[in-house]
């Protein structure tokens, strides 16, 4: 047999062999819905994975840099702008731990269908031998990268900036995406922070302060913000003394401000009814009463409770009195907007603030709150079928007419909510002023 060539059958085996045996793994995806229509051995054995366990699944259930659709979408129109696309990341095994793999994609078309190659190699070793550096300062540069979720290097003369892969791959993008200029970070970072960190930056650059030090929202690829902590120096000047170079570092800290939030949230809310809590209002109650003084305004503070309350947990038991504070609580949230405050103020009492209104608003919106009770049905929403109507007996007084003082409104509050109460309950009470002082006017 003269010919070297393979029969056309023996080719498509060959074919079949070789990709079988690549050391890298090769994935076909489908653009559409980031399936895996097929992948050779490798792509499933470097995973722990069998190749059930490949096929016809997401290959974002493979990455750990990639979430989600929107991202997913972002990269697609990336693949399809360039030859090639590099992305690198991180990839799950099975046993839990993570593969560092450089990925590269083409996009093509066959028998009028879209498909993408993305060949996928283990790049353990490479970044294991990066770890050995040559000399001091490519080791340390090599640890800061490492330290941190990534190192930025800015050159002031040519306005150009180096961002590290690490970086780049916190914010979702692939090695060779982000353009080396400033306003590729500076048009990312969220518009309420960027005043005060372009401030910090230029107060560093201008020798009056020793670093720059700044906490903010970053914009990733995804449209979404992380919170980060960046830091920088000035690392060189001219001769004259002026900075030409800034190099940084930046810290994912986004973990870190929702756990922040989250314990803020508890320490201030009331954890039953989910309102503010009586030392959020204390302090919130004093800062409006300062403001609308120093504005000449008035403020309206209404205090009310719940109606034979007591019998309500001695009848149905603690359960349904929780149940009952509970929905009161979604009561208030649903009627009560900024800048007015609705919290719990303790045991069945709550207090609604309305900060820059007089007593006319005051009123309404405590009738409002009323009606809201009344129209609520209990019976239902606590699966009592003779469970007696809730009511609130509401006490108005109104700042600077009752008091200057959150005690001194507090208290006038409270004697008109008691007066509320000797009159038959589910009613508003309005303090009003006197030469003696506050005091209860006939309920409506």
């Amino acid at each position: 047999m003269t010919d070297a060539s393979l029969p056309i059958d023996s080719q498509d085996a060959l074919l079949a062999a070789l990709f079988e045996h690549m050391a890298d793994g090769v994935f076909l995806l489908d653009p559409e819905t980031s399936n895996i229509l097929w992948c050779n051995r490798a792509a499933h054995e470097d995973l722990g994975l069998s190749r059930e366990d490949v096929l016809n699944h997401s290959v974002l259930s493979l990455q750990k840099d990639v979430v989600g659709a929107p991202q997913w979408a972002d990269i697609v129109s990336a693949i399809r702008a360039v030859p090639c696309f590099t992305f690198v990341g991180r990839h799950r095994h099975a046993l839990g731990h993570e593969i560092p793999v450089e990925v590269n994609t083409t996009h093509f078309s066959w028998q009028g269908r879209e498909f993408f190659l993305s060949v996928a190699r283990d790049i353990s070793r490479r970044v294991a031998l990066e770890s050995d550096m040559r000399d001091r300062s490519s080791q340390l540069w090599f640890a800061l990268n490492e330290a941190s979720d990534g190192l930025w290097d800015w050159d002031i003369p040519t306005q150009s900036v180096f961002f590290s892969p690490q970086l780049k791959r916190m914010l979702g993008y692939g090695p060779h995406e982000m353009d080396s200029r400033l306003e590729t970070w500076k048009d990312n970072v969220h518009p309420d922070d960027a005043p005060l960190v372009l401030r910090t930056l230029d107060e560093h650059l201008r020798g009056l302060r020793d670093r720059y030090e700044a906490i903010y929202r970053l914009r990733n690829r995804n449209g979404h913000y992380l919170w980060v902590h960046d830091r920088g120096k000035v690392s060189e000047r001219d001769a004259e003394g002026r900075p030409t170079r800034v190099v940084g570092m930046v810290q994912n800290i986004t973990d870190q401000k929702m756990l922040e939030f989250q314990l803020m949230q508890l320490a201030s809310n009331d954890m039953l009814t989910g309102l503010p809590n009586r030392q959020h209002g204390e302090n919130y109650l004093k800062e409006q009463l300062a403001a609308c003084a120093a504005q000449g305004k008035k403020l309206s503070l209404c205090l009310f409770d719940i109606d034979q309350f007591k019998p309500i947990n001695d009848r149905y038991g603690h359960l349904v009195g929780d149940e009952v504070l509970r929905q009161v609580g979604e009561l208030v949230r649903s009627e009560v907007q900024a800048p007015d405050m609705g919290l719990r103020w303790g045991g069945d009492e709550f207090v609604l603030i309305c900060p820059g209104q007089g007593s006319e608003y005051g009123i309404a919106q405590a009738e409002r709150l009323r009606q809201r009770f009344a129209s609520h049905d209990w019976r239902k929403q606590l699966d009592i079928a003779r469970m007696p109507p809730v009511t609130p007996s509401l006490g108005l007084a109104t700042f600077p007419d009752c008091g200057q003082t959150p005690q001194a409104l507090l208290h006038a509050a409270d004697l008109a909510l008691y007066q509320a109460k000797s009159h038959g309950r589910n009613r508003l009470a309005i303090a009003r002023p006197t030469e003696e002082g506050c005091r209860a006017r006939a309920p409506l």
